[in-house]
């Protein structure tokens, strides 16, 4: 008898471990299936229910969405209750439009062949290291910081200006490079969890306006730090940090 209930013990540990780990992939599945759901539910709300969403845990992965509308249904699928993260597979630029046949160049005439050439541009050309492209993202923010409405996530008209002139300048650098836009602000009434969202949402709002000006959503990511690293302990508290990675 007592032979017996050794051999029985270890299978009743095994069966229970097989039933708790077929119990978790059942509960996975059935999260990543709501979420699935609610998400094409949002997108058909919006009128963008061409592409498709796939979840694995709670972060989404979009594909079949047209360019000019990647970003668009990114954002809606972002901000469905118990969406982790989310990015686009494929581009997300709109392609431009062709220009119309060019005109012919004007005539040659005697003033024209007469005039002095043109002088020859000392500007130089864009660093194609990390540590130059580094360097000339410091320099803008330096000159131009990107600045929001106070409390909110919203740019202020020179603050979407300068994220603008960084995205121009990104769209020079090597394609294989990646960045990173981190959020911080400082410490106000509603406490450290407040902080933590609005330097995220700051942090975002940066990350869309470089992805609209020319740069694959694959190769931006955002966060947000709160007031975890004040700078001076003034306003350079309230900064958006754009670092290549």
């Amino acid at each position: 008898m007592r032979r017996r209930w050794i051999l029985v013990v270890p299978v009743a540990v095994l069966v229970t471990a097989l039933l708790a780990g077929v119990a978790t992939w059942a509960r996975s599945g059935s999260m990543e299936r709501d979420l699935a759901a609610r998400a094409q539910t949002a997108l058909f709300e919006a009128g963008l229910p061409t592409g498709d969403v796939r979840f694995d845990g709670r972060d989404a992965t979009l594909s079949g969405f047209p360019p000019g509308q990647a970003l668009r249904a990114l954002e809606i699928v972002q901000n469905v209750d118990g969406v982790r993260a989310a990015k686009v597979n494929g581009d997300v630029t709109p392609v431009a439009p062709s220009s119309a046949t060019p005109s012919p160049p004007p005539p040659t005439t005697a003033a024209t062949t007469s005039s002095p050439p043109p002088t020859t541009s000392t500007t130089a050309p864009p660093p194609t290291d990390k540590a130059g492209v580094q360097a000339e993202i410091d320099r803008l923010l330096t000159e131009a910081p990107i600045a929001f409405e106070p409390d909110t996530a919203k740019l202020t008209p020179d603050g979407e200006q300068a994220a603008r002139s960084v995205a121009i300048a990104l769209a020079k650098a090597p394609a294989g490079f990646r960045y990173r836009v981190t959020g911080h602000v400082a410490r106000g009434p509603g406490g450290e969890s407040a902080a933590l969202k609005l330097s995220r949402d700051r942090a975002r709002a940066v990350a869309r306006i470089l992805t609209a000006n020319g740069l694959a959503t694959n190769r931006v990511t955002y966060r947000g730090l709160g007031d975890t690293r004040p700078a001076t302990g003034g306003e350079e508290d309230r900064r958006v940090e754009i670092t290549v990675v």
